[in-house]
């Protein structure tokens, strides 16, 4: 739990706050152009992409890792992300807030609380092994 009350956390709490803006912005537009499915997957990539390259220079100022390396590994380590991503935001968007009321903009309450599902997983993949 240590791990998780550092000044580190904090910066790719930060950082991943912006990619995380960047996702689901870019999920909105998206949609317009493709199904909501689809689009959280390809917003994932470009919110991934967004928080690879702030990690890089705010977060894990000292990684040691080859850009090609950590980059293959900050890859794996967000196929998980986008999984676990749209697994959240498709039961809720799809079955959990409509049973619950939750209509208007059900998407969009989905794709945040999706988006946010995997900062524990990611932050621990990343420290220990990404940019280890």
């Amino acid at each position: 739990m240590n791990d998780f009350l550092t000044p580190q956390f904090r910066r790719f709490l930060i950082t991943g706050g912006i990619a995380a803006g960047v996702n689901i912005g870019s999920r909105v537009l998206y949609d317009m152009f493709m199904p909501y499915s689809l689009a959280i997957v390809l917003a994932h990539f470009t919110g991934m992409a967004t928080a690879y390259l702030l990690a890089r220079r705010y977060v894990f100022t000292e990684s040691k890792r080859q850009h090609l390396e950590g980059s293959i590994r900050y890859a794996i380590v967000n196929v998980a992300g986008v999984a676990q991503t749209w697994l959240v935001s498709m039961i809720l968007a799809e079955y959990a807030l409509p049973a619950l009321g939750v209509i208007d903009h059900a998407h969009d309450i989905a794709h945040v609380i999706g988006v946010g599902a995997p900062v524990f997983t990611s932050f621990a993949a990343h420290r220990y092994w990404t940019f280890r």
